[in-house]
C-alpha cells in the first residue's frame, strides 16, 4: 500500500489525499540553486588554465610516500589550528612532493599568504622546500 493512496475496492479509479501528495513531494530533490536566482555562478576558468599549464601542481600530484604525506598533514593541521585565517586561507591546496611543497588557491589578504608561507617554512624545514602559488583575491566585504 501506498501511504496517502486510498484504493476502493472493485473500482479502478483511487483517490490521493493531500497527505499523498504533500508526502510524495517530500521525497522529491530540491535543487537549491534555483530559488536563488542571484547567486552568482562561480567562474574558475582563469584558475582551470592555469592548472593545465606544463609543470603546474596539482592535488593529484601529491606523493603517497609517508613523508610526503606526513609532510602535508603537518602543515593542514598548522593551517587548520590558525583560527585568524579565513575560509579561504584554510581551504588552500598542499601539494607535497619529494619533500617539496607547493600551496595554491586564493586566499583574502597578503597576511594570510605570509601567515600560510611561514607556517609551511617551518614545518618543511627551509623556504627552498617552499613553492608560493596563492594569490590574494578581492573580497566583497572590502570593496576591492
Amino acid at each position: 500500500m501506498v501511504p496517502g493512496v486510498h484504493w476502493k475496492k472493485g473500482m479502478k479509479i483511487y483517490q490521493i489525499t493531500m497527505i499523498g501528495l504533500l508526502g510524495t513531494a517530500l521525497l522529491l530533490p530540491v535543487n537549491a540553486t534555483a530559488f536563488s536566482p542571484q547567486a552568482p555562478q562561480p567562474d574558475n576558468t582563469a584558475v582551470n588554465k592555469r592548472d593545465q599549464k606544463p609543470g603546474a601542481k596539482t592535488a593529484d600530484q601529491q606523493k603517497m610516500n609517508a613523508v610526503d604525506r606526513e609532510l602535508t598533514a603537518k602543515i593542514r593541521r598548522a593551517v587548520m589550528a590558525d583560527k585568524t585565517l579565513s575560509m579561504n586561507g584554510h581551504n588552500v591546496k598542499i601539494v607535497s612532493a619529494d619533500g617539496k611543497v607547493t600551496l595554491k588557491g586564493p586566499v583574502d589578504t597578503e597576511a594570510e599568504v605570509k601567515s600560510i608561507m611561514d607556517k609551511a617554512i617551518e614545518i618543511a624545514g627551509s623556504a627552498a622546500k617552499v613553492t608560493n602559488e596563492m594569490s590574494v583575491m578581492p573580497t566583497a566585504k572590502s570593496g576591492k
